[in-house]
């Protein structure tokens, strides 16, 4: 039996006993990151969200096999932003539809949820396409299946509620979301909890015909911000796209049963990564700024363009140092030169130098 098919659903039952250490390390998690935010300029920010909605756009579409051009995101969300003096071009359709939809999660954070936001945002995601009924509740008689495996030797991991079931089904979860927000008559207050149960509730449900996890994923980020008071700076799609396989257990498991407690710990422990690494991302972004605040006007052209190709990566550093090869081909420039402005970039202390003869590498201080 599926969850939704037992006599508690939607009722679900849980022990946190296990969880509140996870839960009292993500609200001082929280607490740090508004802190370094609250002293933070604002052109870190700005840097810091973009980066932060960026990696959500690309990996809640990554987790269900598709891949976005990340030039095309970076631009869309720029443009959405109003941080491009000129609108850029965006190729990418789904870019355009990604980036609107991550706006406006996050200054509709505080809203009540309704049936029409919810077909409003399938339809950014998916634009208008009769084939999959965007904007609309699915429809048929089929099973919406959840299968994996070859032809003949399919696994069903979920079967979702007939679409019959759908307008009383999604009427009840809108009515448990708005109950369980901050002064509602059902209110949650841990907010990892809700999340995990918005996710939880939302993907049995699986009332589109596509997009529902990464709906699913707007509804946990919804739920998050709502219940903190604030847009979560954290990126949940990147953490579970680590491990989509264990993501992908600890669902199908929760849908067997109303008893969600391993789903929650599960959820919660997700989240509290996901804000370490936030943190990790604010922390490099500090720094980075600091460190060119440190050498502007002494970096030359060539110079500076190695320096942020190195910090292109992001907190997890650039992939076997710098070296004269990886120098040349970057700038274009002969071996010559290339050994001079790295000799020089290190004399300056803008970056250290490790190895010796053939392996000689360079990093950075920071």
């Amino acid at each position: 039996m599926y969850n939704w098919q037992r006599p508690q659903w939607p009722d679900f039952v849980y022990n946190l006993s296990d969880s509140e250490d996870l839960l009292l390390s993500f609200a001082e998690e929280t607490g740090n990151i508004a802190g370094i935010l609250q002293v933070s300029p604002e052109s870190v920010k700005t840097e810091n969200l973009l980066d932060i909605m960026v990696a959500e756009a690309i990996k809640t579409s990554e987790i269900e096999g598709e891949f976005i051009s990340r030039i095309d995101v970076v631009s869309s969300i720029r443009n959405n932003l109003g941080l491009n003096i000129s609108p850029q071009f965006v190729k990418d359709k789904r870019a355009l539809g990604l980036s609107a939809l991550m706006i406006d999660v996050r200054k509709t954070y505080a809203d009540l949820l309704t049936e029409e936001k919810l077909f409003e945002w399938h339809i950014m995601l998916l634009g208008q396409n009769q084939s999959i009924n965007s904007g609309k509740w699915r429809k048929g008689t089929s099973p919406m299946q959840v299968i994996s495996g070859t032809v003949g030797k399919e696994k069903i991991h979920f079967e979702a509620p007939p679409s019959a079931q759908l307008p009383q089904e999604m009427k009840r979860f809108i009515q448990w979301f708005n109950e369980t927000a901050p002064g509602g008559s059902n209110e949650i207050r841990k907010a990892p909890v809700r999340s995990a149960i918005a996710h939880l509730f939302f993907e049995s449900i699986h009332p589109f015909e596509d997009g529902n996890g990464r709906i699913g994923r707007v509804l946990a980020e919804k739920s998050l911000s709502q219940t903190m008071g604030r847009p979560v700076i954290l990126s949940l799609s990147r953490k579970i796209e680590t491990d989509r396989k264990a993501y992908y257990n600890a669902l199908e498991n929760a849908q067997h049963s109303t008893d969600i407690t391993a789903w929650i710990h599960y959820f919660t422990q997700t989240l509290l990564d996901a804000q370490i690494e936030a943190k990790k991302l604010l922390n490099f972004t500090l720094q980075k700024t600091n460190f060119f605040d440190q050498f502007k006007n002494i970096f030359n052209e060539r110079q500076a363009k190695a320096i942020r190709k190195m910090l292109e990566p992001g907190p997890d550093g650039f992939q076997g140092g710098m070296t004269a090869k990886k120098y040349m081909s970057i700038t274009k420039t002969s071996k010559a030169t290339a050994t001079r402005d790295l000799q020089n970039l290190v004399e300056i202390r803008a970056l250290k130098v490790g190895g010796g003869g053939r392996n000689v590498s360079y990093s950075l201080p920071i």
